[in-house]
């Protein structure tokens, strides 16, 4: 678990005590006594490595502090400290970050491959799991050849792995739209946004809090079907909206030739005969569903013959 430490000592003090130890062979140049000369060459010396040791802690930064593969706390308040050079320090940062997944290929619940990728809003709260729970990353130094552990660049890896291994979770288990009938009042990649950012967050969040990282948010950002399907999807949807149009006009055509049919049956207006009544709600059908304007034929009662 993480140990925070308080450091009491000043920076400046003992910056100013190795400066004096570093520059006392100059200031004793005069004195020809070899012990003196002796002594005064190794505080220097002593000075130089003990450089090492200063470091500076930037508000909402922290240094991890390891003494030969040891843990010995982490270093949280802000300032300039001194510790003994042969302490390791790793420096975390406490502040909120955001990632942004790469735009990945996923089948949604139907089998439909879309393009997906989401933002993740986090931040580590645990030092002590973000550096040692995590496997270090190695990188080869170009310069020196030498083999460099990161441990920052170790968790935000790991951040974003888990995020599009959570993201490619949650795309396999909705479906991308509510084409298909009778689910129209069901949860979909773009329409129930919130409740998807809200899983998507929370799937992210069991991840990452093994390794002492908070999740704030995480929304999904982009949202499509691939390429390939594209057109065809795009058809269909338009089908289905022709089709979902269609049925409410069908629905309110039918409720108005009922009303006209009932209000001349009650007022009595004009008595009709079956075969007028189907005439008239033919007609009224027609228009009332009709995609474009029609031209009424008005019935003058004249007779010809």
């Amino acid at each position: 678990m993480e140990k925070e430490i308080k450091l009491k000592n000043n920076g400046f003090f003992y910056l100013f005590v190795h400066l004096i130890f570093l520059f006392s062979p100059f200031l004793l140049i005069s004195i020809r006594d070899g012990w003196v000369i002796a002594g005064t060459l190794f505080l220097s010396f002593y000075a130089l490595i003990g450089l090492i040791g200063f470091f500076i802690v930037q508000p909402n930064q922290t240094k991890v502090l390891v003494f030969f593969g040891k843990y010995k706390g982490t270093v949280k308040q802000n300032g300039f400290f001194w510790l003994n050079p042969f302490y390791t320090k790793k420096k975390v940062s406490l502040r909120v970050r955001n990632l942004e997944t790469d735009i990945i290929k996923v089948n949604d619940e139907q089998g439909n491959p879309i393009l997906i990728s989401a933002v993740v809003v986090w931040k580590v709260i645990d030092t002590y799991k973000a550096v040692f729970d995590i496997e270090a990353k190695e990188e080869v130094d170009s310069k020196s050849g030498m083999k460099k552990v990161k441990a920052e660049e170790s968790y935000q890896n790991f951040v974003k792995i888990q995020a599009e291994a959570a993201l490619r979770r949650i795309a396999h288990s909705y479906p991308y739209d509510n084409l298909e009938e009778g689910q129209e009042d069901g949860i979909s990649l773009r329409s129930g946004v919130d409740e998807i950012n809200k899983s998507l967050a929370s799937e992210i969040k069991e991840r990452l809090k093994i390794v002492g990282i908070e999740v704030m948010e995480a929304r999904i950002s982009n949202l499509s079907y691939a390429p390939e399907i594209a057109a065809i999807m795009l058809q269909r949807q338009q089908a289905q909206a022709i089709i979902s149009a269609r049925k409410k006009i069908v629905k309110g055509s039918v409720g108005m030739v009922e009303m006209a049919l009932q209000e001349l049956s009650e007022k009595e207006i004009v008595k009709l005969s079956p075969e007028k009544k189907a005439s008239m709600v033919s007609n009224l059908m027609v228009v009332l569903c009709s995609d474009q304007g029609t031209s009424p034929v008005v019935n003058t009662g004249i007779d010809h013959s």
